[in-house]
C-alpha cells in the first residue's frame, strides 16, 4: 500500500500510512481521525481515513466520510478533490487487483464511480471485475452506461488495449445479449487502429474456435466477421469464418467464403490451400462432385509446379495447413491410392524440409547416441502427441491403450495440442493413468518438439491424429524422437521424419509399401481394439418415423463428405430390390442438399422419396449408438468407410455390408469385420454391395445369426480386446526400438 501515500509531514501521518501500509485498517482509521481533528484543513486526511474504513468492511462509514468532506469544498475545489479522491481510490484498486483482491477491488471502484460517473477506464475494469465475480450480464453492463457514454463524445487517447480486450471477454460471457453486442459496436465505431483490432479479434477468435461450445461459433463467427470488415482479404480469417459458418449449419455462407478465400489466393501456395478449403465445403452439399474433381485437377498442377520450383523463402514459409487442405479430401473422390500417395509424399516431404528450416533457430533434431547399456537403465518412454485425446473417435478408441499399457515396462507421455483446459474425459484416460502428461494451448510447435527431446527424452513418439491437426505433423517433422510412429487418426502423413505406419493384415493391401514413405508395420491381427462403447437410451422408434413393423430398415450413418453419387444410387437399387425397405439417412452435412441429392437419385432409379428418412443428430454419442438398433442393416460408405461408426455398428451387434477398395480409408470396415469374425456383408464390387444388402435384407435368420455371433464376439475377438492389443503395440514398439539400437 506504499504507493497510495505522499511524503508524511508529521509524525502522526507517518503512523497512519504505516498501518495503512501494514493492512492494519482499524488503526489506520483511529489515527487518521485524530489528524483530522489535528489538521482540519488538510482533506486528504478524509480521503485516507474513508479509505482505511472501506478496507476494513465499513463501506457505509467510508462514503459518509467522502461525501461529508466534499460538501465543505468551495465551488472552485470540487473538480481538484474530486479528481484527487478518485486518484487515490484508483491507487487503491490498483494494489487490490495486483493481489488478486477481486471483491475489494470491485467495491473500490464501485465508489470511483460514485465520485466520477464518465470515468471510461474505471467503468472498463468494472465489467473485467464483474466478470471475475460472477457478476456481469448484459442488466450490469447496461446499468454501466457504458454504451451510450461511448457514443455520446469523442474519445481520444483512449487506451484501446484495455477497450479491446474488455469487449472480448464481455462478448465471451454474453455473446446472446443484444446489449453486448451494442457495447461491442459502439466501441468499433471509435477511431480505432483498425489492424490492432484485426490482430486482437482474430487470436482471440482462433483461441475460442477450439472450446466446443455452441456460443463459441456464435463468438467467433462475429469476431471472423468484424475482422473482415477491416481486411476483407484476410486468408486465415476468410477460412476460420468458414469453418465456424459451417459448424453452425450455414452451409451456402462457408461455401461462398471458401470462394472468397480462393479468389483473395495469389501465389500458388495459397490457391493449393484455398481449393482444399473450397473443396471439403462442397463435399458436405453430396452435390458438387463435378466441380470437386475440376479443383483436385487444378490442385495436382498447381502442387506440380510448387513442389518442382519451391524455394525456401525465410519471411514467408510454406502453409503448414497445405498437407491438410491438399492430402485429405481426394480420398473421398476416389479408390486411388497409387495416384494419391505419392502426391501427398512429394508434399509431405517439402513441407518437412522448410518446417527443419524455420525452426532451425529453436530446435534442431539430432540423433543421440543410444546403446543398449544406457536402455537397459530405464523404462522404454512412449509418447502419444494429439489434438484428438478428448470426446472425439481418436479418443474414444486410443483411451484403452491407455488404460492397458503396461506401466511397469513402460514409461507413457502424452502431449495434448491446443489444449486450455483439460476436460473430465482427458482426464480420466489420457491424464491420470499416464507416467507425465503435458498440455500446449499456443505453444509453437518447434518448442513442443524441444521439450519432447529435451525435457523428455522420449524414445518412440506416436502421432494420433496424423494429418487431421496439422500441428502435430509439425511436431513430427522435426523429428524430436529417434523412433516416430503414425497410428490411428487419418491415413498416415508421409512425412519422411515418420519411420513406421500402424497397420494389419487387412487395413492396408501388400501393394501398399510400394506408394508408402513410412514402413508399414502390420500387427498381428487388428491395428486398433476397444473394450466397448458407453450406451445411452434410444429415442428412435419405427411407429414414429411412420414405418411399418415388418418393414426391412437400411441405415447410412455417415459424414456428407462420404456421400459419393455412385453410392447413393447404389444404396437406392438395394431399396428397389427390397419393395418393403427404408433408408434411414443420417449424419453431419448440409441437410437441404444431401436430402435434395438423395431424392434427385431416387427418381432417376425409380424408388419412392416416401421411403427415405432423413434424420437429425442424435443427443450425444451413447444415444447415437442406442439407436443404431433400429436398423436391420448398416450401409456403409465408399470410397471412405466408416471407422469409429463401423465399431459402434458391430458393437451394437448390427449387420453391416461394406465395398472394400484399395486405399487405408476403403478397408476399414474389413479389418473390423474380420476381426470379430463375420465375412459376410464383405464386397469387393459394386455388384457384390448391392447383393449382400439384398440378402440381408431378405433373410431374417441370416440376420438373427449375424445378430448372435457379433454380440458373442464381444468375449472372444480381437477387435474387443484391447489388453491384447495393448501387448501386440508395446511388443512392436520394443522391436523397432530394437531395430534402432542395431542400426
Amino acid at each position: 500500500m506504499n504507493q497510495l501515500m505522499s511524503q508524511p509531514t508529521s509524525p502522526l501521518q507517518q503512523q497512519a500510512q504505516i498501518a495503512l501500509a501494514q493492512t492494519d485498517y482499524s488503526r489506520a482509521a483511529f489515527l487518521y481521525e485524530q489528524l483530522m481533528e489535528q489538521e482540519p484543513e488538510t482533506v486528504q486526511h478524509a480521503w485516507y481515513l474513508g479509505l482505511a474504513r472501506l478496507l476494513s468492511g465499513m463501506e457505509a462509514e467510508a462514503q459518509f466520510t467522502w461525501m461529508m468532506a466534499l460538501s465543505a469544498a468551495e465551488p472552485e475545489q470540487v473538480e481538484a478533490w474530486t479528481a484527487e479522491l478518485a486518484q487515490i481510490l484508483q491507487t487503491a484498486a490498483e494494489q487490490q487487483e495486483a493481489e488478486e483482491n477481486w471483491q475489494m477491488a470491485w467495491a473500490i471502484r464501485q465508489h470511483i464511480r460514485e465520485v466520477i460517473p464518465a470515468n471510461l477506464d474505471n467503468l472498463l475494469h468494472l465489467v473485467q471485475l464483474a466478470v471475475k465475480l460472477n457478476l456481469f450480464d448484459g442488466d450490469y453492463l447496461e446499468s454501466l452506461e457504458l454504451t451510450s457514454l461511448l457514443s455520446s463524445q469523442a474519445w481520444p487517447n483512449l487506451d484501446e488495449t484495455l477497450l479491446l480486450e474488455t469487449v472480448l471477454i464481455a462478448l465471451e460471457q454474453q455473446i446472446t445479449d443484444p446489449r453486448v453486442k451494442e457495447f461491442a459496436e459502439a466501441v468499433l465505431d471509435q477511431d480505432l487502429n483498425h489492424e490492432r483490432v484485426v490482430e486482437l479479434f482474430s487470436i482471440a477468435a482462433d483461441s475460442f474456435s477450439y472450446r466446443n461450445l455452441r456460443f463459441s461459433i456464435d463468438l467467433v463467427i462475429y469476431l471472423t466477421e468484424v475482422c473482415l470488415r477491416y481486411e476483407p482479404e484476410n486468408l486465415g480469417v476468410l477460412k476460420l469464418t468458414g469453418k465456424m459458418y459451417e459448424l453452425a449449419g450455414r452451409y451456402a455462407d462457408a461455401i461462398e467464403l471458401a470462394r472468397r478465400c480462393l479468389a483473395a489466393s495469389h501465389t500458388p501456395e495459397e490457391q493449393m490451400s484455398a481449393i482444399g478449403f473450397l473443396a471439403v465445403r462442397l463435399l458436405k452439399t453430396g452435390s458438387c462432385w463435378d466441380e470437386v474433381r475440376a479443383l483436385f485437377e487444378q490442385q495436382k498442377l498447381l502442387m506440380s509446379a510448387v513442389v518442382g520450383n519451391y524455394e525456401y523463402q525465410p519471411n514467408d514459409p510454406l502453409d503448414t495447413t497445405l498437407l491438410t487442405f491438399c492430402s485429405f479430401y481426394p480420398y473421398y473422390l476416389s479408390d486411388s491410392p497409387a495416384i494419391h500417395r505419392p502426391l501427398q509424399n512429394q508434399l509431405a516431404s517439402l513441407l518437412q524440409a522448410d518446417l527443419q528450416l524455420q525452426a532451425k533457430h529453436i530446435f534442431e533434431s539430432k540423433p543421440r547416441a543410444i546403446s543398449l547399456g544406457i536402455r537397459t537403465n530405464r523404462k522404454l518412454r512412449i509418447g502419444y502427441i494429439a489434438r484428438y485425446m478428448q470426446q472425439h473417435p481418436v479418443g474414444y478408441i486410443a483411451r484403452w491403450l491407455m488404460k492397458y499399457h503396461d506401466y511397469e515396462k513402460f514409461d507413457i507421455y502424452t502431449y495434448h495440442l491446443h489444449v486450455k483446459d483439460v476436460l473430465e474425459f482427458t482426464d480420466h484416460w489420457f491424464v491420470q493413468p499416464v507416467t507425465r502428461s503435458a498440455k500446449f494451448e499456443d505453444g509453437s510447435w518447434a518448442g513442443i518438439a524441444k521439450h519432447i527431446a529435451e525435457n523428455d527424452e522420449i524414445d518412440i513418439l506416436v502421432d494420433l491424429d496424423s494429418i487431421t491437426y496439422t500441428e502435430a505433423c509439425n511436431v513430427m517433422a522435426l523429428k524430436p524422437a529417434p523412433v516416430q510412429v503414425t497410428w490411428m487418426g487419418f491415413d498416415a502423413s508421409g512425412i519422411p521424419a515418420v519411420d513406421y505406419y500402424i497397420a494389419d493384415p487387412y487395413v492396408l493391401p501388400e501393394s501398399a509399401q510400394d506408394y508408402y514413405s513410412e514402413t508399414i508395420w502390420r500387427l498381428p491381427s487388428t491395428y486398433l481394439a476397444v473394450d466397448g462403447f458407453e450406451v445411452g437410451v434410444p429415442t428412435l422408434r419405427r411407429d414414429l418415423l411412420n414405418i411399418p413393423a415388418d418393414a426391412v430398415i437400411y441405415l447410412s450413418s455417415q459424414d456428407g463428405r462420404k456421400r459419393h453419387p455412385e453410392m447413393i444410387r447404389l444404396q437406392l437399387q438395394i431399396l428397389r430390390e427390397l419393395p418393403n425397405s427404408y433408408l434411414l439417412i443420417k449424419g453431419l452435412g448440409d441437410a437441404a442438399s444431401l436430402k435434395q441429392a438423395f431424392e434427385q437419385i431416387a427418381e432417376s432409379e425409380g424408388v419412392a422419396a416416401d421411403r427415405l428418412r432423413f434424420l437429425g443428430r442424435d443427443m450425444g454419442e451413447p444415444t447415437h449408438r442406442a439407436n443404431l438398433g433400429i436398423a436391420d442393416v448398416v450401409l456403409d460408405t465408399y470410397p471412405y468407410n466408416g471407422a469409429t461408426t463401423t465399431l459402434e455398428t458391430l458393437w451394437m451387434g448390427v449387420p453391416l455390408v461394406t465395398r472394400v477398395g484399395q486405399q487405408w480409408a476403403a478397408r476399414n470396415s474389413y479389418t473390423m469385420l474380420m476381426n470379430v469374425g463375420v465375412s459376410e456383408g464383405i464386397a469387393w464390387t459394386d455388384e457384390e454391395y448391392v447383393e449382400w444388402a439384398v440378402r440381408l435384407g431378405k433373410d431374417a435368420a441370416l440376420r438373427h445369426d449375424i445378430q448372435i455371433r457379433l454380440l458373442q464376439s464381444r468375449q472372444t475377438a480381437p477387435l474387443w480386446d484391447t489388453r491384447q492389443f495393448a501387448r501386440e503395440m508395446e511388443n512392436a514398439y520394443t522391436q523397432m526400438w530394437q531395430k534402432y539400437v542395431e542400426g
